[in-house]
């Protein structure tokens, strides 16, 4: 069976993601520039790769993503939040969130995929105001959160990490209030995700919603 994927090239382009196998390869090589990132994310493409690989271009099918309004706020997460337990703040420590979320352990992962090369690329788009972390302190000690690309009605959710008890389900708890109206992009699915009430869909619809509001503006950075 001939390969649904290629290698790309200098040119700034990626092939149609909608002709990729299941798996979601869509191509290989390239780089981790700014404008390489951004033309991946608004087309509904991600890298996701090891240190010995090269870069992987993914566009998985079915698509993984939460509805804010459709959350789901446990009893006993209410009562955590309602003790103001955690103080959530944003982009405090972007760089310290990025390297938390290599470094802490994940049950059934070997190894991280965020290498050095992907945190240089991403403080680059946290420099330029894309990439976004949400912090999760616990009497002023960092004890969760995530990062992403915030852009048009999306927020591209790339990881997330818990020192601490709920810390993790509280910053997304707080992302989905921050992007109601829009939606977060969780990628592939797992059961942490699913048990919060993120779903999967087809490709296809993940790429035609995509394709109808990622022009809007931003909508987490007009709420920050």
């Amino acid at each position: 069976m001939k390969p649904t994927y290629c290698w790309l090239g200098p040119e700034l382009r990626f092939p149609d993601p909608a002709q990729a196998g299941a798996e979601g390869l869509v191509a290989l090589g390239g780089d981790l520039s700014p404008h390489r990132l951004i033309l991946a994310y608004r087309s509904g493409i991600f890298p996701w790769y090891s240190h010995d690989q090269p870069i992987l271009w993914w566009s998985p099918d079915p698509r993984c993503v939460l509805d804010p309004s459709r959350f789901k706020c446990s009893r006993s997460l209410r009562k955590i939040l309602a003790q103001h337990r955690f103080e959530m703040r944003w982009n405090r420590q972007f760089m310290q969130v990025i390297r938390l979320c290599s470094q802490v352990p994940r049950r059934g992962q070997d190894g991280t995929w965020i290498t050095e090369e992907m945190i240089s690329a991403y403080m680059r788009l946290h420099q330029k105001g894309l990439a976004h972390s949400l912090e999760v302190y616990q009497q002023d000690r960092l004890v969760g959160g995530l990062y992403g690309l915030a852009m048009g009605a999306f927020f591209f959710g790339e990881s997330m990490f818990s020192l601490e008890p709920n810390a993790s389900k509280c910053a997304l708890w707080q992302l989905s209030q921050q992007m109601a109206g829009g939606w977060i992009d969780c990628q592939v699915p797992n059961p942490h995700l699913l048990s919060l009430g993120a779903e999967t869909m087809p490709r296809s619809a993940f790429l035609a919603l995509l394709s109808n509001r990622i022009d809007e503006p931003s909508l987490l950075q007009t709420k920050l």
